[in-house]
């Protein structure tokens, strides 16, 4: 084994820090898609495999009726994560 190499979408679009996602978040029994901003890339070992992890954090625009409590910061798989807007925060190339 290498090393990790560098985390994608499911679209094999790179994810960085600083890029708008859209992923499915649950919310009781339902799913509903949400729009958040990557803040760090890794990777994790979980049930005995090495997972791509990404710490997002929401940004509020979400489908579904019901409204997020809280914005709070979280970790999510990404395997079921789509880019949107590559370095919306300006972060990687320092504009």
């Amino acid at each position: 084994m290498g090393k990790r190499g560098i985390v994608t979408d499911y679209g094999s679009e790179e994810l960085y820090p600083g890029d708008l996602i859209a992923y499915a978040a649950r919310q009781g029994n339902r799913v509903r898609m949400s729009d958040a901003i990557v803040e760090k890339v890794t990777a994790r070992i979980v049930d005995g495999r090495l997972r791509p992890m990404l710490r997002v954090r929401p940004t509020g625009t979400e489908s579904g009726f019901v409204r997020r409590r809280s914005l709070r910061r979280e970790w999510i798989s990404a395997e079921h994560v789509r880019l949107i807007i590559p370095d919306i925060t300006g972060e990687r190339y320092g504009q």
